[in-house]
């Protein structure tokens, strides 16, 4: 099936989600995005702005010898010439022309008001300005599309205007005129009716462009296509200026999985979670984890009575398989577990938790009793896998996983009196343990208590077992439990250490946030170690 001519996906997170604060986007991130919007399947990667950005003119530059993209087609956006210039004659015109895309996005003024207070000029002007720029760029042969700017706040205010600049670009030539919520005030039932009215009225090829200010923009979108849009904008994750864009992968999802609508090519929907976390990666921009379909959240199971239906058939309390997406089903340990969640939990690490027996259901209900017991105590095992899958242990084995005897450890912080404005202050652990039979003493130096425990930990273990010497401490959280106890409340740690290829979650409970850092980060290095086969 011709994808591209019976629906278009179009892709702008390089362009209009970059506008998001905080995101900023070299040009090599901008390519290593476009690679993977194209193994998404996405029938549009709009790189940006040429001639107006120089990063971007930059990055079309490059991606005529660097982009091989096997399902997208590089896109150009830009303006319609100024008012008062042929559009032969206008720089930022001859910049789309020869950025090498076969495409160009051009964007209009269809809101009377924004003509006349904007671009200063007559609105008899813009629709020139329209018709010129679409034909001259349709007679050097790259295809047009048109993005209809404020088009529904224009829509209300000037029926008749804004459905003229659509009928101009169609005339010109533009194969798309895409309706853009910009202010992203709209609901689902106005696009539609709005989206009805240009389809009929105009004849022309309709897209929509939709902001979510309301929360409403993959809603909105469905909605225009409901009424006869065939051409989708949006950003991976959800990317954009404000509130965001459309969430692209959430409108392609709902298409295919629940509307039946083959928009992307066949099987490439399910590297959408991968996808989404590794432009996540690029942009340096933290996934969301409820985010739909492909958040670390989206098929997680909490509650006990949710667990025990999962565990007669998944489908029970999940709307649909998380591998159509590239996803997983998660259940996570907490107070609320009951013993099919620790059942299913044991399965996923790879443990037999059957309770067809006796024995096994005695198993399930010691661990659900340490579970709750350690919960009310502070402890957290949803986001900790690798603490819980070492309670499972000591459970079945009846001894706890450790490769050291632990003999004493201390914490050393000075401050000089004297120190310069800004110079930190140095603390300083000392450990002592037994490991493969020998006893360590060690010390270690670090920018605050925990960094120089983990040294002298790492170093004290190291000598026994040289495989830490890959594990790398790569996040670490704080959480005061009881706060209204002030400076003697419960603490609570997540510690997550990597190998380079994996990583995984500890939890730590203590009366300081050093006791806490320390449990945390021995479990941590002890199941690195199981990891590693020792």
């Amino acid at each position: 099936m011709d994808l591209h001519g019976d629906f278009h996906v179009y892709d702008t997170t390089l362009r209009d989600g970059a506008q998001q604060e905080g995101l900023t986007l070299s040009v090599a991130d901008k390519l290593s995005i476009a690679r993977q919007l194209d193994g998404l399947g996405v029938g549009y990667v709009e790189g940006g702005w040429p001639g107006a950005n120089p990063k971007d003119t930059a990055f079309f530059a490059r991606a005529k010898d660097e982009l091989d993209l096997r399902h997208a087609r590089l896109t150009a956006f830009g303006a319609t010439r100024r008012a008062g210039v042929a559009a032969a004659d206008d720089p930022l015109v001859a910049a789309l022309r020869d950025s090498g895309a076969g495409v160009v996005t051009l964007v209009a003024k269809s809101h009377d008001r924004h003509v006349e207070l904007a671009l200063r000029t007559t609105l008899e002007e813009n629709l020139a300005m329209v018709r010129d720029t679409v034909a001259h760029l349709r007679a050097e042969g790259q295809e047009v599309f048109l993005d209809a700017e404020h088009f529904f706040d224009g829509y209300r205010a000037n029926r008749a205007y804004a459905l003229e600049v659509l009928r101009t670009a169609a005339e010109a030539g533009a194969s798309v005129v895409a309706l853009c919520d910009t202010n992203g005030g709209m609901l689902p039932g106005w696009v539609g009716d709005v989206v009805h009215d240009v389809v009929e009225t105009t004849g022309a090829r309709v897209g929509i462009h939709c902001h979510n200010d309301t929360g409403c923009a993959v809603a909105n979108t469905l909605a225009a296509v409901d009424a006869g849009a065939s051409h989708v904008q949006g950003t991976v994750n959800g990317y954009g200026e404000r509130t965001g864009n459309a969430d692209l992968v959430a409108v392609v999802a709902n298409l295919q999985l629940k509307l039946g609508r083959q928009v992307l090519p066949e099987g490439l929907l399910r590297e959408a979670t991968r996808i989404a976390h590794a432009v996540a990666e690029v942009t340096n921009v933290p996934p969301a984890s409820r985010q739909p379909y492909v958040g670390t959240s989206a098929f997680a199971h909490k509650a006990g009575l949710h667990a025990s239906a999962i565990k007669v058939d998944p489908d029970l309390y999940q709307h649909m398989d998380p591998l159509g997406v590239g996803n997983d089903m998660r259940l996570l340990v907490s107070d609320m577990a009951g013993r099919a969640s620790i059942e299913l939990k044991g399965r996923e690490l790879g443990f037999d938790l059957s309770s067809d027996s006796a024995e096994g259901r005695d198993l399930v209900a010691r661990v659900t009793g340490r579970v709750k017991e350690l919960e009310l105590r502070g402890h957290t095992f949803e986001a900790a896998d690798a603490s819980f899958e070492l309670l499972l242990l000591e459970e079945l084995e009846g001894v706890r996983p450790s490769y050291v005897e632990v003999e004493s450890w201390r914490v050393i912080t000075e401050t000089l009196t004297h120190a310069a404005p800004g110079e930190e202050a140095i603390s300083e652990a000392t450990v002592k343990l037994h490991a493969a039979g020998v006893r360590y003493v060690t010390t270690g130096e670090g920018n605050g208590p925990v960094n120089a425990l983990d040294q002298a930990l790492r170093t004290a273990i190291g000598q026994a077992y040289p495989q830490v010497t890959r594990f790398e401490l790569i996040d670490y959280k704080v959480r005061i439990l009881d706060q209204g106890h002030g400076t003697d409340a419960i603490t609570r740690v997540l510690i997550e250490t990597s190998d380079g290829e994996s990583s995984w979650v500890t939890v730590g409970v203590g009366a300081n946030v050093i006791e806490a850092s320390w449990g945390a980060l021995l479990d941590g290095l002890t199941y690195g170690l199981r990891r590693q086969g020792v």
